[in-house]
């Protein structure tokens, strides 16, 4: 036995109790955004190394954040600012006396700045995956945006853009302004701006000249054209959701001035409750308390960092349990594909092995050429060690002596851990790791690794992995292509495009196509392996019919591999490889492709696929994602699959779907979703995502996104308008794609405890029906919706519960005694299926609505709410409350509340997207001076 460092054995108890004793500074590392004595620290502002080098980039962001620390300050009532701040320096700039970076990466940022290819707008925007209250994933700017003055006007000043593209990402509120529903008609048959607060005032006007008023007052509200002009000066203190650019909005909106009428995102989402009620149930506002005193907060502080050399060490378990399933074979091969494949030119690298103690297999050596990759290949080890006792402390203690030789210290160099071992000493050096500066990524094989080895992972900001037993499983290859360099340089990365396994029958075959398309290319590599003496006939051909053979690949006899490198840029279209097994048993053939952008004009399809918590306890469902993009442009119309492999049963396929309904909460924003409850047992379950997409479906279709900074076209100021450029919008963009796509990603691993023996009861319900929406046509309600499952977004629900009532806050406060709809003969489709129903509002709305305060008012809205139910009647959460106007008699028009607003300057109807420059309209001006009395009719302001 060999001896231990200063502690004695730590369970799991004993390691959450150790966790719990650090000194903060030290436990946060890693975890991101913390709030501490009401300030923000480790916020990550990460400059894309394709943004050309500019110090005044640098000057802005240091800017913006101090402005938005302030109002973000006032905002909150005194409760939250920012203290620390950190802005990562791509190593593509100059070196200027940066400090180094420690466990920070671009891939691991709160905001990225970086550039749209093609045709391109600069909205800020926040990438925003899950529901109402839900961290997001990052704030996107543009360095245009950062930069360039002329936004300001139309976007108003930066700081107050980043607290409303903060409270996005951190709080889970959503956009208050919708530019698909700029109107609607209200309660009080009134046509209102959808807005928040309502007490913004303005103007609508005409997009095309001068139009009289019933050019715009129409049954559909207003044309396509007719938009509304605010008031530069304002009252109103609400809200940030809405329009931060005004200079009186200084809150967001709240119980007393939230707007629940409006057709927003936010009362889509948030089942019509305000920005600030939403903000102040985060855990940020459950831990804090406003700070006594009139003085401000101190500025930010900021930290300018930059990633130096790149430096791996790979920390390789050799005790004896590795001798079991194949293990060291497969992670043998796994690293040789790493080292060949995936680790970027120029990184130092390492190889450190362990059992109960540490050795150094290779000190680092830095990768300029393949021979230095065959190099690092023979130093992996080729056999176990006789002991079963491992000290994963031991050899991640190895791992700093190696990579601490460079610098003198490990800051911003990674661990690749690899075990199978169940070492209950790991707690002994958690310190150590935490206060190293060094990234960890954990790859468990087995089902008796130590129970918190992904805890080093979790508080270092690493990946975690976990390989099944299984020997046709690829997991362990997939696990090292997930793992990259960090940098958000997609040009340098290695892209997986194929990753098949199976167990091939005695003289079957193995046969498949995998998709080359043209935004990849360069290194194109095919590797195969195998698990028995000797190698398959291979066969691998070509979109032009050029074949390639055994003898055409590199054959490792001791490692069982097989590598194609084709030259120069791979020819796009289907590839199509064979594999026969000739031998007399049962071989488990395994394939995985990888490629390079083909140009650096143009990024290549990404995958990331990940979940939303690390573990979870029956029955509560894993959320699984894949974020698939080109470039920053969500990728529409994909076929996304999810494989999650259990430790002790067979693998399951699940789709994922971006159709904004079940686990996916905005439709088209290229992340696809999917609740997953299937679990088979307790333990670890591994997660792969493949992605498809084919010739025959519409082109890569690039959505604009949400949850973006309002941009407002003009003001009235003075009673001129002023209006700002025309904005520049991402817009749709349809691609070329003659052959389609083929992507992989491994999502790490998750766990799942609970999880009860035998036959089980149906405790999932029907998911949430989130986009119910309702049209008046005629003298009928059309309702449509996304059907969810019989349990969650699986299967088919049993029945509908439908209700309306003339009261919003009746259906809100209380559902169940809402008027019911007969929905005898709506039968529900499968889950993912559109639903449409139709019924007349006449049967159910006659005579005023009585409201809870004992008033009596004529309501000209109704207001329906839906839940599924399925076959044991558990019942589905209430919709999103969806809301249309009642029948209005052919006579009688919408009221349009009237201001006799005198207008000093031109009242010239200028259109959003006709406005070229103020100039125009000021021509337009003088050549119409005799016509302003008459035009003076146009301008009627809406309340």
């Amino acid at each position: 036995m060999t001896q231990r460092d200063n502690v004695g054995p730590l369970g799991s108890l004993k390691f959450v109790t150790l966790l719990v004793a650090l000194i903060p500074e030290l436990l946060f590392l890693g975890a991101g955004v913390q709030l501490q004595d009401n300030g923000y620290d480790g916020l990550l502002i990460a400059i894309n190394p394709q943004v050309p080098e500019n110090q005044n980039l640098i000057s802005n962001i240091k800017e913006m954040i101090t402005e938005a620390s302030f109002y973000l300050f006032n905002a909150t009532k005194r409760r939250v600012f920012f203290r620390n701040t950190k802005i990562l320096i791509p190593a593509t700039w100059r070196a200027n006396n940066y400090s180094k970076v420690k466990q920070e990466l671009y891939e691991k940022a709160n905001v990225i700045v970086t550039d749209w290819y093609g045709a391109h707008g600069d909205d800020p925007y926040t990438l925003q995956y899950r529901g109402c209250g839900k961290e997001g994933k990052y704030i996107h700017f543009t360095s245009n945006f950062l930069q360039n003055d002329d936004l300001i006007a139309g976007y108003g000043p930066r700081g107050r853009v980043f607290v409303h593209e903060w409270a996005h990402l951190r709080w889970g509120v959503f956009d208050e302004y919708n530019d698909e529903k700029p109107f609607y008609i209200n309660g009080q048959n009134q046509i209102k701006v959808t807005r928040c607060s309502s007490d913004i005032t303005g103007i609508f006007v005409c997009e095309k000249g001068p139009c009289p008023q019933e050019n715009c007052i129409i049954s559909k509200l207003f044309k396509e054209g007719c938009m509304f002009i605010y008031n530069s000066t304002q009252n109103a203190t609400a809200s940030i959701m809405f329009m931060q650019s005004l200079s009186s909005v200084v809150e967001f909106c709240n119980a007393s001035t939230h707007n629940q009428e409006a057709p927003n995102l936010q009362n889509q989402m948030c089942s019509l409750r305000s920005a600030w009620d939403v903000i102040t149930d985060s855990a940020d506002f459950n831990h804090s308390f406003p700070i006594n005193g009139t003085e401000l907060p101190p500025p930010p502080v900021f930290s300018l960092i930059q990633a130096g050399d790149k430096v791996v060490c790979l920390v390789l378990d050799v005790s004896s349990k590795m001798a079991e399933a194949d293990r060291l074979l497969r992670l043998q091969q796994a690293a040789e594909f790493y080292l060949m494949q995936i680790v970027e030119i120029h990184t130092f690298m390492g190889i450190v092995s362990f059992n109960s103690k540490g050795e150094i297999r290779a000190r680092l050596h830095q990768i300029n050429s393949d021979d230095d990759r065959k190099l690092l290949v023979s130093h992996l080890p080729m056999t176990v060690s006789a002991e079963a006792e491992t000290s994963i402390c031991s050899g991640l203690k190895k791992g700093f002596e190696v990579v601490e030789k460079l610098n003198g210290k490990a800051y911003g160099s990674v661990m690749i851990l690899v075990t199978s071992g169940d070492d209950e000493h790991i707690g002994n050096c958690l310190l150590t790791v935490l206060s190293s500066g060094s990234t960890i990524h954990s790859i468990a094989l087995g089902s008796s690794v130590v129970e918190n080895l992904e805890e080093l992972s979790h508080r270092t900001g690493g990946l975690k992995f976990f390989v099944p037993d299984k020997s046709n499983s690829n997991s362990m290859t997939d696990a090292f292509s997930r793992i990259s360099s960090g940098t958000g340089d997609i040009f340098q990365q290695r892209i997986q495009l194929e990753s098949t396994s199976e167990n091939v029958k005695p003289h079957h075959q193995l046969k498949n196509t995998v998709t080359v398309d043209n935004s990849v290319g360069n290194d194109t590599t095919f590797l195969v392996t195998w698990q028995t003496s000797g190698p398959p006939e291979i066969e691998l051909s070509d979109p032009n019919g050029r074949k390639y053979y055994a003898n055409n690949f590199t054959t490792n006899p001791a490692l069982q591999t097989a590598r194609l490198c084709v030259p120069g840029t791979a020819e796009p279209g289907l590839w199509t490889y064979t594999l026969n097994n000739t031998h007399h048993s049962l071989q488990a053939l395994k394939v995985t492709v990888t490629s390079r952008a083909s140009s650096s004009a143009m990024p290549p399809a990404t995958v990331e696929a990940f979940v939303e918590r690390d573990s979870t306890h029956f029955p509560h469902p894993v959320m699984i994602y894949a974020n698939v993009r080109k470039g920053l442009y969500p990728i529409l119309n994909a076929t996304v699959t999810a494989i999650i492999e259990p430790e002790a049963a067979d693998p399951v396929a699940l789709d994922l779907f971006d159709n904004g309904a079940g686990a996916d909460i905005i439709k088209n924003d290229g992340i696809y979703s999917r609740y997953f409850f299937s679990f088979a047992v307790n333990g670890r379950y591994s997660l792969k995502v493949h992605v498809s997409h084919s010739p025959s479906v519409s082109g890569l279709a690039y959505s604009i996104p949400w949850s973006r900074a309002m941009y407002v076209p003009g003001y009235i100021a003075n009673g001129n308008i002023q209006m700002n450029g025309p904005r520049k919008s991402v817009g749709r963009s349809e691609e070329e794609q003659k052959w389609g796509f083929s992507r992989i990603s491994s999502g790490g691993s998750f766990s799942v405890l609970g999880v009860p023996a035998g036959p089980r009861p149906d405790v999932f319900p029907p998911c949430k029906i989130t986009d119910l929406h309702a049209v008046k046509v005629e003298e009928k309600i059309n309702l449509s919706w996304t059907a969810p499952g019989e349990d969650y977004d699986h299967g088919q629900a049993n029945s509908y519960e439908i209700r309306i009532s003339q009261s919003l806050r009746n259906i809100q406060d209380d559902f169940n005694n809402a008027i019911l709809v007969n929905t005898s003969k709506l039968n529900p489709q499968q889950a993912g299926t559109k639903e449409v129903f139709t019924f007349s509002p006449k049967l159910f709305t006659n005579g005023p609505d009585h409201q809870p305060d004992g008033e009596t008012r004529e309501s000209h809205r109704i207001y329906v709410a839906i839940r599924a139910i399925d076959k044991n009647s558990l019942k589905s959460a209430v919709s999103n409350i969806a809301q249309a106007s009642l029948f209005i008699p052919p006579n009688s028009a919408p009221i349009l509340a009237r201001d006799n607003l005198i207008l000093k300057g031109v009242l010239t109807a200028v259109g959003l997207i006709g406005i070229i420059c103020l100039t125009i309209v000021v021509t337009h001006c003088i050549l119409n001076r005799k016509k302003r009395a008459d035009k003076k009719k146009n301008g009627t302001k809406l309340i």
